[in-house]
């Protein structure tokens, strides 16, 4: 990889849920962006007709194929997510698994993650992302 090319960082939530999460979309870009990963969140890129599902999974995959993390927000059910996390393990990419505080675990999604991040606010999502991006940055 070319020293000034960035990394992709995949970022999996559910259409209808998208609208709910500015704030902790704005803190992931920022805290992945200091360290050399491009966001891209799938339900911003593109959007399909209901009867497009296989062109819509098919593209899917294919940028999870291309991405390098992939970042998980299930503060709420999305089956869809869980589906592109389970390719990206079967892929070996590396899974970040995040979720309000107040939220239900999914212990299939925490079962194939390779880090959690429960968060209360904005600054212990930034805190603790910062710690996973250390990490991640210190293992390459």
């Amino acid at each position: 990889m070319n020293i000034n090319e960035k990394k992709i960082a995949y970022f999996g939530i559910s259409k209808s849920n998208r609208i709910l999460f500015d704030l902790e979309i704005g803190v992931v870009r920022k805290c992945l962006e200091e360290n050399g990963f491009l966001l891209e969140i799938f339900v911003d890129k593109y959007d399909f007709a209901p009867d497009d599902e296989k062109e819509m999974m098919r593209i899917a995959l294919e940028e999870i194929n291309n991405c390098d993390i992939l970042i998980a927000e299930l503060s709420r059910k999305a089956i869809g997510v869980g589906v592109e996390v389970g390719y990206a393990k079967a892929m070996n990419k590396p899974i970040v698994y995040i979720k309000r505080k107040e939220a239900k675990y999914s212990t299939t999604v925490g079962g194939v993650s390779d880090f959690f991040i429960e968060y209360g606010n904005k600054n212990q999502l930034e805190n603790k992302l910062k710690e996973v991006m250390d990490f991640i940055n210190g293992c390459e």
